[in-house]
């Protein structure tokens, strides 16, 4: 495509986030710095409308942006526009915490996200693909009570509080620390099916009747690692609004960790989608979506739900920025990830 269907592509884009409605020859003539005929630039769109970029709703009408015209604009003629000082000092004072993990942070960011934007904003975090078991431990905390811990090679960390019927002995402790050592450390978390903990029950021999409610805690403490944990915020911020319809967005809150597959996909820098696109549930919408990293490691996934008609050169930027400062707070502070189990760990 030439200049001109370029720049007239971007201010049809542009005027229409602005009003919702179809866009004109007329009004783009008057928007941009043409020198050719209402007529000309009307057999521009048409060119466009053609090649899949614009589309007519209704006949005599002005033309709208379809997906693929939103993606262009994304990706070579939205303007380029950067956070003022003021704006990432509000960032920066939204992320602030007494407690520096992984978790705190990143949940300090989608509410950060969702209340700047007015939009639904999303995180998740990343599963641990191709790590091993490196450690499993029980700790007796109380009368009947245990804690399962699990540490994988990526450095993440889960427990679980387990709640027996009887008390294990200082014998059956130790039988069952040794036998995870033996048995689960270098072992792929992804590989741990429930035909391998079936074996794992049966190699126990004698110690198996008291021991497998603490080795059914380990596999669901693995299954844990192996589903992202996905965060809304904002979600009133769409359920609220007459372009998004009410039920795909209750859908979507109610099935969130479906998504988990879509954001720990590996994908180069921002990822962009729309409506259907992608398997994403919510039509007449946008779904952006930046990774984080933690120095080399990629430990999540930070972005929003929008609707279609969003600025994306004022929005972008906020996500831009967000994830670049967790990326950074992480590397620089070493901060660890530390996630409970089903119950929260005892102090």
């Amino acid at each position: 495509m030439d200049d001109r269907k370029l720049k007239i592509l971007a201010a049809v884009v542009d005027e229409y986030i602005t009003t919702g409605e179809p866009v004109g020859s007329k009004t783009i003539s008057a928007k941009i710095n043409i020198k050719v005929s209402p007529a000309t630039i009307r057999n521009d769109m048409v060119v466009l409308e053609q090649l899949g970029y614009l589309e007519q709703p209704h006949t005599s009408a002005g033309r709208i942006p379809t997906y693929q015209g939103y993606k262009l604009y994304i990706e070579r003629l939205m303007p380029e526009t950067s956070l003022s000082d003021e704006e990432k000092h509000r960032l920066d004072a939204m992320l602030e915490q007494e407690t520096p993990t992984e978790d705190a942070l990143i949940d300090k960011a989608v509410n950060a996200l969702a209340e700047i934007t007015h939009c639904t904003a999303i995180a998740s975090n990343s599963s641990p693909q191709f790590s091993v078991i490196t450690k499993v431990d029980v700790i007796p905390t109380g009368k009947r009570m245990y804690v399962l811990l699990m540490i994988t090679s990526s450095g993440d960390i889960k427990n679980k509080v387990c709640r027996l019927e009887f008390d294990l002995t200082h014998e059956q402790l130790s039988f069952f620390n040794e036998f995870m050592t033996e048995n689960l450390s270098g072992v792929a978390v992804e590989s741990l099916s429930e035909e391998i903990m079936e074996h794992l029950a049966e190699a126990m021999g004698t110690y198996m009747l008291t021991l497998t409610p603490l080795l059914n805690g380990v596999r669901e403490l693995a299954k844990g690692f192996m589903n992202a944990d996905v965060k809304l915020s904002g979600e009133k911020n769409l359920l609220s609004r007459d372009d998004i319809k009410t039920e795909e967005m209750i859908e979507l809150i109610e099935q969130k960790n479906e998504l988990s597959k879509l954001l720990d996909d590996s994908f180069s820098g921002l990822q962009v989608m729309f409506g259907n696109d992608g398997g994403f549930v919510v039509s007449n919408s946008s779904f952006i979506v930046s990774k984080l990293k933690k120095g080399s490691k990629t430990v999540g996934s930070l972005g929003l739900i929008g609707p279609l008609r969003l600025n994306y050169s004022k929005v972008i930027p906020y996500i831009e920025y967000l994830a670049d400062k967790i990326n950074e707070l992480m590397a620089e502070d070493d901060v660890p990830r530390l996630e409970a189990g089903d119950d929260d760990m005892p102090k």
